[in-house]
Protein backbone atom coordinates (compact mmCIF):
# COMPACT_ATOMS: atom_id res chain seq x y z
CA UNK A 1 0.00 0.00 0.00
CA UNK A 2 1.32 3.51 -0.72
CA UNK A 3 0.91 6.54 1.02
CA UNK A 4 -2.31 7.38 3.08
CA UNK A 5 -4.00 10.84 3.94
CA UNK A 6 -6.62 11.09 6.97
CA UNK A 7 -8.78 13.98 4.97
CA UNK A 8 -8.42 16.17 1.89
CA UNK A 9 -7.25 18.97 4.50
CA UNK A 10 -3.62 16.50 5.02
CA UNK A 11 -3.47 15.99 1.37
CA UNK A 12 -2.94 19.71 0.78
CA UNK A 13 -0.38 20.14 3.47
CA UNK A 14 1.62 17.80 1.31
CA UNK A 15 4.73 18.91 0.00
CA UNK A 16 5.38 18.14 -4.51
CA UNK A 17 8.00 15.90 -5.02
CA UNK A 18 6.67 13.25 -2.20
CA UNK A 19 7.16 9.86 -3.15
CA UNK A 20 4.03 8.02 -2.75
CA UNK A 21 4.32 4.38 -3.32
CA UNK A 22 3.26 1.58 -5.73
CA UNK A 23 0.96 -0.96 -6.77
CA UNK A 24 1.41 -4.28 -7.01
CA UNK A 25 2.77 -6.12 -10.09
CA UNK A 26 0.16 -6.85 -12.87
CA UNK A 27 1.16 -9.54 -15.24
CA UNK A 28 0.22 -7.96 -18.83
CA UNK A 29 -0.63 -10.66 -20.40
CA UNK A 30 -2.16 -11.80 -23.95
CA UNK A 31 -5.89 -12.10 -23.06
CA UNK A 32 -6.28 -8.74 -21.47
CA UNK A 33 -4.43 -7.20 -24.80
CA UNK A 34 -6.85 -9.27 -26.51
CA UNK A 35 -10.17 -8.17 -24.54
CA UNK A 36 -8.86 -4.38 -24.96
CA UNK A 37 -8.28 -5.00 -28.80
CA UNK A 38 -12.18 -6.41 -28.57
CA UNK A 39 -12.62 -2.72 -26.71
CA UNK A 40 -11.50 -1.06 -28.61
CA UNK A 41 -11.90 -2.38 -32.04
CA UNK A 42 -7.77 -1.78 -32.23
CA UNK A 43 -6.91 -5.37 -33.81
CA UNK A 44 -3.62 -4.56 -35.39
CA UNK A 45 -1.56 -7.74 -35.68
CA UNK A 46 1.05 -6.10 -33.30
CA UNK A 47 -1.12 -6.45 -30.83
CA UNK A 48 -3.32 -9.56 -31.42
CA UNK A 49 -1.38 -12.38 -33.99
CA UNK A 50 1.67 -13.95 -31.58
CA UNK A 51 2.77 -15.51 -35.04
CA UNK A 52 3.04 -12.38 -36.99
CA UNK A 53 4.04 -10.13 -34.42
CA UNK A 54 7.63 -12.85 -33.50
CA UNK A 55 8.93 -11.68 -36.73
CA UNK A 56 7.74 -8.37 -36.28
CA UNK A 57 10.14 -5.38 -34.42
CA UNK A 58 9.48 -6.39 -30.80
CA UNK A 59 9.55 -10.08 -31.41
CA UNK A 60 6.11 -10.47 -29.65
CA UNK A 61 2.79 -8.78 -29.32
CA UNK A 62 3.03 -5.85 -27.51
CA UNK A 63 0.10 -3.99 -25.29
CA UNK A 64 -2.01 -0.74 -26.59
CA UNK A 65 -0.14 2.06 -25.17
CA UNK A 66 -3.69 3.45 -24.35
CA UNK A 67 -4.25 -0.06 -22.56
CA UNK A 68 -1.41 0.58 -20.27
CA UNK A 69 -2.54 4.01 -19.37
CA UNK A 70 -5.84 2.77 -18.80
CA UNK A 71 -4.69 0.45 -16.12
CA UNK A 72 -3.49 3.68 -14.14
CA UNK A 73 -6.82 3.72 -12.70
CA UNK A 74 -6.31 0.47 -11.38
CA UNK A 75 -3.02 1.26 -10.03
CA UNK A 76 -4.10 4.49 -8.69
CA UNK A 77 -6.05 3.56 -4.78
CA UNK A 78 -2.54 1.39 -4.51
CA UNK A 79 -0.46 3.99 -4.26
CA UNK A 80 -2.40 6.79 -2.65
CA UNK A 81 -5.88 7.35 -0.75
CA UNK A 82 -7.39 10.11 0.77
CA UNK A 83 -9.92 8.88 3.70
CA UNK A 84 -13.20 10.94 4.79
CA UNK A 85 -14.17 12.32 1.65
CA UNK A 86 -17.68 11.98 -0.04
CA UNK A 87 -15.74 10.84 -3.58
CA UNK A 88 -12.98 11.30 -5.50
CA UNK A 89 -12.55 12.32 -8.92
CA UNK A 90 -10.76 11.66 -12.08
CA UNK A 91 -10.33 14.53 -13.58
CA UNK A 92 -8.09 14.02 -16.34
CA UNK A 93 -5.07 13.86 -17.21
CA UNK A 94 -2.25 17.04 -18.11
CA UNK A 95 0.42 14.92 -20.51
CA UNK A 96 0.93 11.34 -21.45
CA UNK A 97 4.22 9.79 -22.94
CA UNK A 98 5.01 6.28 -23.64
CA UNK A 99 8.47 5.72 -23.57
CA UNK A 100 8.74 1.93 -24.18
CA UNK A 101 6.39 -1.33 -25.20
CA UNK A 102 5.04 -3.68 -22.79
CA UNK A 103 5.53 -6.99 -24.32
CA UNK A 104 2.81 -9.46 -23.76
CA UNK A 105 3.36 -11.23 -20.68
CA UNK A 106 5.36 -8.48 -18.64
CA UNK A 107 4.83 -7.28 -15.22
CA UNK A 108 3.93 -3.32 -14.72
CA UNK A 109 3.35 -1.41 -11.92
CA UNK A 110 2.64 2.11 -11.12
CA UNK A 111 4.58 4.19 -8.60
CA UNK A 112 3.18 7.72 -7.89
CA UNK A 113 4.99 11.42 -7.28
CA UNK A 114 2.66 14.10 -5.63
CA UNK A 115 3.09 17.19 -8.61
CA UNK A 116 1.35 19.99 -7.31
CA UNK A 117 -1.58 20.28 -4.49
CA UNK A 118 -4.50 23.19 -4.37
CA UNK A 119 -7.85 23.68 -3.04
CA UNK A 120 -9.87 24.32 -6.02
CA UNK A 121 -13.97 26.01 -6.14
CA UNK A 122 -15.93 24.50 -3.94
CA UNK A 123 -13.78 23.15 -1.48
CA UNK A 124 -12.49 19.91 -2.61
CA UNK A 125 -8.69 19.68 -3.21
CA UNK A 126 -7.22 18.71 -6.48
CA UNK A 127 -4.18 16.57 -6.73
CA UNK A 128 -1.74 16.26 -9.89
CA UNK A 129 0.00 12.74 -9.22
CA UNK A 130 2.44 11.47 -11.84
CA UNK A 131 1.89 7.89 -12.58
CA UNK A 132 4.88 6.23 -13.86
CA UNK A 133 4.51 2.79 -14.98
CA UNK A 134 7.12 0.37 -14.35
CA UNK A 135 7.99 -1.94 -16.83
CA UNK A 136 9.67 -5.20 -14.61
CA UNK A 137 13.64 -5.97 -15.33
CA UNK A 138 13.32 -2.42 -17.78
CA UNK A 139 15.16 0.58 -17.14
CA UNK A 140 12.44 2.50 -19.31
CA UNK A 141 9.09 2.84 -17.98
CA UNK A 142 5.93 2.14 -20.05
CA UNK A 143 4.35 5.03 -19.56
CA UNK A 144 4.36 8.87 -17.61
CA UNK A 145 1.12 10.48 -17.15
CA UNK A 146 0.54 13.33 -14.66
CA UNK A 147 -3.34 12.29 -13.76
CA UNK A 148 -5.24 14.99 -11.98
CA UNK A 149 -7.32 13.54 -9.24
CA UNK A 150 -9.92 15.62 -7.19
CA UNK A 151 -11.59 14.88 -3.97
CA UNK A 152 -14.47 16.10 -1.97
CA UNK A 153 -14.18 16.29 1.52
CA UNK A 154 -16.47 14.00 3.94
CA UNK A 155 -18.18 17.11 5.76
CA UNK A 156 -19.22 19.39 1.97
Amino acid sequence: MGTQFDSPADLLAAEPGLALGSSDWLLLDQERINLFADATGDHQWIHVDPDKAKDGPFGACIAHGYLTLSLVNLFLPDIFKVNNISMGINYGVEKVRFPAVVPAGTNIRGSGELVRVEEVKGGAVQAVVRVTVEIENSDRPACVVDTINRFVPADS
